[in-house]
């Protein structure tokens, strides 16, 4: 016995020194502390009192004890040892609770413990109250106590934590259990208490953020780890009801299949809500929390089936069923139901939100930076402005009107590549080029650094040219399909893929309706509507005549009268260093000139360049600049001759917002996504209202509407392509509209404007060097009108909308300007596109942007007085 306490005494000395160290060093900082608050001198005198008062007691112990009794020194070690143990056992509670030194990481507040936070998704909701979206990192919505299934805690409470209504978080004799087990070296059994896991899984207590200094300690931070559950278990059980921890604790976990909580699960695996559940699909449920990976029965459905049973066993066990029940049941097999949500990138009815849900998205982020939230843990309800019907007929219209396009556009190249240079010439060693930008490439050219230059390429090259098997966007269908392809067949696939971009909004409250920013979300993520910008071509020329009429300094009109004769200008620029000048002379899409007087609105109608281009010269590029931005382009834009032309890049979003301005009376409405944003539990946070503004005056706007209605009433006007959609033309109906055409016919574009909708429609290829070779095929009114048309179509068919035919409202305010008296008595007669001759097409010399050319830093057009 001697021996045994000498031995302890030895190795009692060895393991104190590090804490003798620590200790000593904290009692001098300690003292060094006192000296400076109480002064040194009193300090002295309070040491020796101390010193003396132990000395006094000592004394005094030894004056009744024996010291040299043999049971005096294991008595004194037993007392000693239970002291210093006590003590420790305080310290080290205390240097968890506060990480005393920053050595056991942080525990939860007070205030996280009082209102725990369970990562939410937030829920994104159309005008019509569809579900549309979500954003979350954990997928989950949470549900109260009621709406559990009795199975669900009869199999929770069975397998992991069978005293759960017993213990006030830790389970002793469980503890007990695990202790002996160790001892025996068998099965340690599960120590940890519905409490305990649900305070690991709630507050993430083995994070590496709640990591002290002791936590890159091996076994150390074991202990650690279970403290902090332990405390914390302790605390949750003292704050909250035992139906409250079971419902936190089924709303917390994860199931696999990134489904977290279990309404999320019950309706992934089987398709129904909670409640619904069996006691044999509870059982699979429950059974997951062991191993989520091991026990998936959508991945190991045999472990999953001995799991089950395992979990209805431990339900006889303790009662909750009978061994008969439990006979039959085993015999089932697991039935699932797969059911993932709609809200899934790969999910069709889901993914044609993706591209609207991304500016929600946007929206929330900015937001919540503002306002300290965090859009993907919060639970908001994001109710946003989007129409599911209405984005539904969008999407439909799209997929119709593209894949009759894209049939067109293979016939037109059939056997040819489509990618040239502005001369029409094939482009070559185009995929090469294009391959070498992808993320594959790069990845090879990485794999193959160490390689030989010509070695590494050849290799590069083999796996660039290797077929597998891939999932690719099918055309014909609007959905995937599994081929066997190599990555360069990929490219040259995709490369002839036209793409498109649609968005509809109303003019007057600025709510976007309907936005469709590519052929498939999964397949195509760059979004045509906001994030592409192109060249608008002709849907620019509004924004010449509107400032134009608009501005008192030339106060035009729609009867106002310009002759379409060729125009030039002398442009000075700066190549390579060196002042040089050239000549712009704008064509006509018919290739010549009439010399005709035409009215403003014919102009327009027709999409006359050289009339736009006198028009520009006359107002001032800086002008139509200006109007340009105040409307509502927000890109930069350059006050050159050839601006009225669109020769710079725009996003659809823009022109729609910027074309709405004319139905609205002159005013500009910001397009908004989001109208309001309700908490987790339904109470409203905060509403959003559109910015608006008068830009230009309401009779300026009425004449907008006017002149482009031009387009579909006045003879040879370019928009008349939309008659071939004539269930519209009901009730007096009336559209204005605006064509536009690129060089090279590399972009189709479509303005439309009803008395309720601003739609527009952006059609062309990846790039701008893959394209129609004819106009007659690939002008705005044979790509983008029919988008728009067909999408009108079906609006207005649709009475659940309740969007009527109708004309446009007569205007509010005397109109001082002549409009009637140069327009057509009646509407054109329906005529087919393809033999109009007057095609809108822009041939022009767009703005420099080579490298070795300076652009002017003042507009080279000078404004002219009328």
């Amino acid at each position: 016995m001697q021996e045994f306490l000498e031995k302890l005494r030895s190795i009692w000395k060895k393991a104190g020194i590090p804490f003798r160290i620590v200790g000593s060093r904290l009692s001098g900082l300690l003292y060094k502390t006192l000296s400076v608050l109480f002064g040194e001198e009193r300090l002295k005198g309070w040491v020796e009192a101390y010193r003396r008062q132990k000395a006094s007691i000592q004394q005094k112990f030894y004056q009744k004890v024996d010291t040299q009794s043999r049971y005096y020194h294991p008595v004194i070690t037993a007392w000693k040892v239970l002291m210093y143990g006590i003590g420790a056992f305080v310290f080290y509670i205390f240097c968890v609770e506060t990480n005393f030194l920053w050595l056991c990481g942080s525990m939860p507040s007070v205030e996280d413990l009082q209102n725990p936070k369970v990562a939410q998704a937030s829920e994104i909701y159309s005008a019509d109250g569809q579900l549309i979206g979500k954003l979350y990192t954990e997928n989950r919505t949470p549900i109260e106590f009621d709406s559990l299934s009795p199975y669900l805690i009869k199999a929770l409470i069975a397998t992991e934590d069978a005293r759960f209504y017993e213990h006030s978080g830790i389970d002793s004799r469980a503890l007990m259990g695990v202790a002996v087990g160790i001892l025996k070296g068998g099965e340690r059994g599960g120590g940890s208490t519905i409490t305990q896991q649900l305070a690991k899984k709630l507050f993430k207590t083995r994070k590496r953020s709640a990591r002290g200094l002791l936590g890159y300690v091996p076994l150390v931070r074991t202990v650690v780890y279970k403290t902090k559950e332990w405390l914390t278990a302790i605390r949750l059980e003292r704050n909250f009801s035992k139906e409250e921890i079971l419902t936190m604790y089924f709303n917390t976990v994860d199931y696999a299949n990134n489904t977290y909580g279990i309404k999320t699960a019950a309706r992934f695996y089987f398709n129904k809500s909670p409640y619904e559940l069996t006691v044999q699909e509870a059982a699979v449920l429950v059974g997951l929390q062991k191993a989520t990976n091991t026990y998936n029965p959508t991945k190991n459905y045999d472990k999953s089936l001995v799991r089950r049973n395992t979990v209805l066993s431990q339900m006889v066990k303790y009662n909750y069923l009978k061994q008969s029940q439990v006979d039959s049941l085993e015999k089932l097999p697991i039935e699932l139901h797969i059911t993932p949500e709609r809200v899934n990138d790969e999910d069709f009815e889901y993914a044609i939100y993706q591209y609207f849900n991304g500016s929600v998205e946007e929206f929330m982020e900015k937001w919540a930076e503002e306002n300290d939230y965090d859009p993907y843990t919060g639970g908001f309800k994001i109710h946003t402005t989007i129409d599911s019907r209405m984005q539904k007929h969008a999407v439909a219209a799209m997929f119709e009107r593209m894949k009759m396009l894209q049939q067109t556009f293979d016939n037109h190249w059939r056997g040819e590549n489509p990618w040239r240079d502005e001369k029409g010439v094939e482009i070559p060693n185009f995929l090469t080029d294009v391959a070498k930008r992808t993320d594959r490439y790069k990845a090879l050219n990485r794999q193959f650094a160490k390689l030989d230059s010509t070695v590494r390429q050849d290799s590069i090259w083999y796996y660039m040219n290797k077929k597998d098997t891939m999932m690719i966007y099918d055309w014909k269908t609007g959905r995937e399909k599994k081929v066997l392809m190599s990555s360069i067949d990929s490219l040259n696939y995709y490369k002839r893929i036209l793409r498109a971009g649609m968005m509809a909004m109303d003019p007057y409250t600025g709510q976007v309706k309907a936005w469709v920013g590519g052929l498939n979300y999964k397949f195509f993520k760059y979004d045509a509507v906001e994030q592409g910008k192109r060249q608008p071509g002709s849907t620019f020329k509004p924004f010449v005549y509107c400032a134009a009429i608009d501005s008192s300094a030339f106060n035009l009109g729609p009867c106002d009268k310009m002759k379409d004769e060729p125009f030039e200008i002398s442009i000075r620029e700066k190549v390579r260093g060196r002042d040089t000048t050239r000549t712009w002379r704008p064509k006509n899409s018919t290739g010549g000139f009439t010399y005709q007087e035409l009215t403003l609105r014919r102009a327009l109608a027709r999409s006359i360049n050289s009339v736009t281009a006198h028009l520009t010269n006359r107002i001032g590029a800086q002008s139509v600049v200006n109007y340009a931005h105040k409307l509502g382009i927000t890109t930069p834009l350059k006050a050159v001759a050839s601006i009225g032309l669109g020769p710079f890049d725009v996003s659809l979003y823009d022109m729609v917002a910027a074309y709405s301005v004319f139905p609205n009376h002159g005013r500009h409405t910001d397009p908004i996504v989001v109208t309001r944003i309700d908490d987790a539990n339904g109470s409203e946070v905060e509403t959003f209202a559109p910015q608006s503004k008068q830009v230009i005056s309401e009779e300026s706007a009425f004449l907008m509407v006017h002149m482009l209605k031009g387009g579909i009433e006045e003879p040879g006007g370019t928009s008349q392509n939309i008659w071939t959609f004539g269930s519209l033309f009901k009730n007096g109906f009336e559209i204005g509209g605006k064509t536009g055409t690129t060089s090279n016919n590399s972009d189709g574009w479509f303005m439309g404007v009803t008395k309720d909708l601003v739609v527009g429609a952006w059609v062309g290829g990846d790039d701008r060097s893959i394209h129609f070779r004819s106009t007659n095929l690939g002008e705005g009114a044979k790509t983008a009108l029919p988008l728009v048309g067909r999408f009108l179509e079906k609006v207005y068919d649709d009475a659940s909308i309740r969007y009527q035919r109708g004309p446009f409202p007569k205007p509010t305010i005397k109109i001082i300007k002549s409009y009637r008296d140069c327009a057509p008595s009646s509407p054109i007669e329906r005529q087919s596109d393809s033999t109009n001759v007057n095609n809108d097409s822009l041939f022009m010399l767009p703005p420099s942007f080579d490298e070795d050319i300076e652009s002017p830093d003042v507009p080279l057009d000078t404004t002219n007085s009328r």
